[in-house]
């Protein structure tokens, strides 16, 4: 195999998946802009939008990837898309950072502090009390059924 051949075999069959990464990750961001429009944070206020994307992605993040690994087969471009994609454009760890050092140098530290701790513990538990509650849900569906 030439030179040419050998380096671009990675990319072969990865253009689709970068094509929804993409277009998924141009919605997810829009809605993280439209949340942040509807529900904006004044100059040294705590960034409540912010922490709401964050953890309601990451409880969106904990759904999907039970319904796609233990529920449905799911094609291929399903995860890059609405994983990687929509949701990893909706969350942001940029506007979470610009936040912190915001509120920081507005002399809200105890506030800074907080965001920082409260995005990470939240978003964590979002994940976890959502595959955990997906799951006693579809096993309760599969009782009832």
């Amino acid at each position: 195999m030439d030179e040419r051949r050998r380096r671009a075999a990675p990319w072969r069959g990865q253009w689709p998946v970068i094509g929804v990464v993409a277009v998924g990750g141009a919605l997810g961001a829009a809605a993280r802009y439209g949340a942040a429009v509807l529900w904006p944070t004044g100059h040294g206020s705590f960034p409540w939008t912010t922490l709401a994307v964050n953890v309601v992605g990451c409880a969106l993040m904990g759904v999907l990837m039970v319904m796609i690994t233990e529920v449905w087969p799911a094609h291929r471009l399903v995860r890059p898309f609405l994983g990687t994609g929509i949701l990893g454009g909706f969350t942001t760890f940029s506007t979470y950072a610009a936040d912190i050092q915001r509120l920081t140098e507005a002399g809200h530290p105890a506030a800074a502090m907080a965001c920082l701790a409260g995005t990470v513990v939240g978003a964590l538990a979002a994940v976890w009390g959502a595959v955990t509650g997906t799951r006693a849900l579809l096993e309760l569906r599969r009782r009832t059924v």
